[in-house]
């Protein structure tokens, strides 16, 4: 009676996996109130990147971004400014740096780039980083990067994490249960 109840378990845990695993990734919306960026490095040089030039807040972004990027496990990851020049490149200006995971199926990395704030240049010497974009300021450049995955990987990934998780849970108990 257990093993069924076990097994009812598995089947039902697997099928709403599969489920998640195949519904579609939230779409990325371009920001509000910005203009988006067609500079170097900004568009197609770098697989699935956009940026924008804005004068909203890190709060404002980052709630618009959180309120569109929608998932049941989604997962929010603040990062070290420094982590940006490993997502994008080496001359990549941030003051901070925020990932959305959905577990097994996408991430997306918002990089925040405001001049005024810019902790890695002395206050005297900010006014030199000033944002200017088609002849307007911009308190901020926003960069956002996504990494997606194929349905099949994500099933193949979410198996084997699932069957290497319950070979240790039976390797774990029968290593208790020896002594």
């Amino acid at each position: 009676m257990i093993k069924k109840i076990k097994i009812t378990a598995i089947v039902i845990f697997n099928i709403l996996a599969l489920a998640y695993l195949t519904s579609p990734i939230p779409t990325i919306k371009d920001l509000p109130n910005s203009i988006k960026s067609d500079l170097p490095g900004d568009t197609v040089q770098i697989p699935d990147t956009t940026a924008f030039f804005t004068n909203m807040t890190r709060t404002e972004v980052i709630n618009f971004y959180k309120a569109s990027y929608t998932g049941p496990f989604r997962i929010l990851l603040n990062h070290p400014p420094e982590k940006s020049r490993t997502i994008w490149h080496q001359t990549t200006r941030s003051y901070y740096l925020e990932e959305f995971v959905l577990p097994f199926k996408q991430s997306l990395y918002i990089n925040g780039f405001e001049w005024e704030n810019d902790v890695f240049t002395k206050p005297a010497q900010r006014i030199k980083n000033k944002l200017l974009y088609q002849g307007k300021e911009y308190k901020a450049k926003i960069t956002l990067r996504t990494f997606p995955t194929n349905v099949l990987a994500r099933i193949f990934v979410f198996w084997l994490s699932q069957v290497t998780v319950l070979v240790l849970f039976h390797s774990y108990l029968k290593f208790f249960k020896r002594k």
